[in-house]
This record gives C-alpha cells, structure tokens and sequence, in this order.
C-alpha cells in the first residue's frame, strides 16, 4: 500500500472528526502516503491534519461531467491504491471506479455498487459518535487505532500577527463565543449569547471574543457590536487556520452545535457546548465535544437552557464556586 485518498467534502466540522480514522490508516500503512479531498474551503485547515499529505480541492456541489472526467483523470494519474469515501457521495463513487483505484470503500448508498467494500450506513440513528462511525469505515481496510484524539498542526507565528493585527493582547481571561450555526433547529437565542456575553464579562472578568463566519458577520454586528465591556466581536475577520490559532490562546469556547466545537477540541481546549437531544443522529452523543474538560448542556428545546445554567457551568469550569 502506497498511495491513500480519502475524501470528505462537506463542512470543516466533519472533516476534522475523520482525524482518528486517517491516523488509524498511517497506523495500518505506515509507509502510505494520503492525499485527502476536501472543499476549497476546508483545504488550509486539511493541510494542518496530521496524517495528510497532500490534498485535493473537490468543492461540495453538483459537477460537470467534464469536471467529473478531469477529476478522474487526476486521481489516476496519482495511481492510488485505496480510496476511502467518508461523506456518502455518487459523484466520488463514481470517480473512484473510473480511476481505477483497486480498494475502494464507503457506504452502501448512492451507487455503492461502484464499490469493492461497504458499509450500512446507520449513522443517522447517532448511536455513537462521528468519530467512531469513521473507525468503523476504515476498519474495512483493517486499519485500527487507540488514540481516538483529534489534532491539528498549527504554526503558533500566526496567533502572534493576529493578535498583533487585531489589537489583542495575550491572556488568561479570554474565552470564545460562537452564537452561529448553519441549522436553525440547533440555534441558542442570540439574544441568550448576548447577555451571557455581558455576564461573562462583568461577572467573571473574562474578554470575550465573538467568533464566526463572514455569513454571519452582519448579524453579528447587530448583537454585539454595542454590546460595549471586555467583548471584541471577530466574527468574519479570521480564516479558518487563524480561528484554531485564536482558540489555542482562549480559556474555553461556548458554543453550541457548530464546527468551531471539534475546531477548538483539535486545539486541545475544552468546550461548553449547548445541544438539543430531542433529534436523532443530531445529538451530543454523535457530535459532542471530544477534548478534556467539555461540558454538554443538553435538553428537548435549547430555549429552555437559561443563560444561568450556562454560567453555572462557566463558573464549574473556572474552578470558582
């Protein structure tokens, strides 16, 4: 086995919790090298992924079928001997027979056929966690491991000139704030986050920095640009390298279901994190934060998590009584 590659496509939370499966792959074929397919989005943070090699833009969306047969002709030019298809897709079926790549593995959805080996895929009943659903896939290849931690190599230079960039000074009483996320049922009030933003700040002495998306920049504005205190809103103004840099040098996150949760686990920082449990496969038990120290608020409906649960926990986490 020479050549690996691997392919996760949708958004950055997912392709971080495939971390554990890529090292039990160097683990099984230690002298393979893997080249992982991502969304050009997601491709600077896959080239800070242990175990990764190389990688490959293959954006998340429907492809020409001359897209589709440049693509093919790419990957077998690269003479893989083992495809590992993470995200259930016909268009990487496809590609992985075309290109001739003699072990290909997935799941047994959307022309599975086209594959040598498969998986049920009963993810969405979120039995266990993502990360182990990802074991398990790998594990067709034979390829195990023990250390089912997440990792990212990060240049710690870049923190230096983004807090220099920003006007933020190193310390120990940052925490970070992440009120977004892409699925409107997993959605804390914001209006929650904003006062749990000023409590934290006048409560706990800590400066609070407001994360996210350049999506969401413009709502972010509205909730928290006036919210005055210790808060510096950076939403839209980090990539997504900066962002894990920026996590690396924060206390904690609060967040609710979002990739900046498993983001911020890669960097070896604890999360609290907001969950509703009334939705199978979408729960903390397949998605919860996986680094030391995480707490999991979980109920039916995320309104009736209190901003003073939340800063009961916050205050469990600081070791204050």
């Amino acid at each position: 086995m020479k050549k690996i590659l691997a392919a996760r496509n949708d958004r950055f939370g997912e392709l971080l919790l495939i971390v554990p499966a890529l090292r039990a792959l160097k683990e099984k074929f230690p002298q393979a090298a893997i080249t992982l397919a991502v969304d050009p989005y997601c491709r600077e943070l896959a080239q800070c992924m242990e175990f990764v090699d190389e990688s490959l833009a293959w954006e998340n969306r429907r492809h020409s079928f001359f897209e589709i047969l440049s693509f093919v002709r790419k990957t077998r030019k690269e003479g893989f001997d083992l495809c590992v298809i993470f995200n259930p897709s016909k268009e990487f079926n496809i590609i992985s027979f075309l290109a001739r790549i003699p072990l290909r593995i997935g799941y047994d959805r959307k022309a599975a056929a086209l594959l040598t080996h498969v998986m049920t895929d009963t993810k969405h009943l979120g039995e266990k966690h993502e990360i182990a659903y990802n074991l398990d896939l790998v594990g067709l290849a034979g390829a195990h491991t023990k250390n089912k931690g997440l990792s990212l190599r990060i240049n710690s230079d870049i923190i230096i000139a983004l807090f220099k960039e920003l006007g933020i000074g190193k310390s120990n009483n940052l925490v970070a704030l992440h009120p977004w996320t892409s699925d409107p049922a997993k959605q804390w009030p914001l209006d929650n986050f904003r006062e749990l933003a000023a409590r934290l700040t006048d409560e706990c002495n800590l400066t609070v920095l407001v994360v996210g998306g350049i999506q969401e920049a413009e709502r972010s504005r509205r909730y928290f640009d006036k919210a005055g205190g210790r808060l510096v809103n950076l939403t839209g103004r980090t990539s997504l390298t900066q962002l894990a840099a920026l996590l690396a040098e924060c206390r904690f996150l609060i967040s609710g279901d979002s990739g900046p949760v498993h983001l911020a686990a890669s960097v070896g920082r604890p999360v609290l994190a907001l969950f509703r449990n009334d939705m199978p496969g979408k729960g903390p038990l397949r998605w919860g934060p996986q680094s030391a120290g995480s707490v999991v608020i979980e109920k039916p409906r995320l309104s009736d998590i209190s901003v003073e649960e939340v800063m009961a926990k916050v205050r469990q986490m600081m070791g204050k009584p």
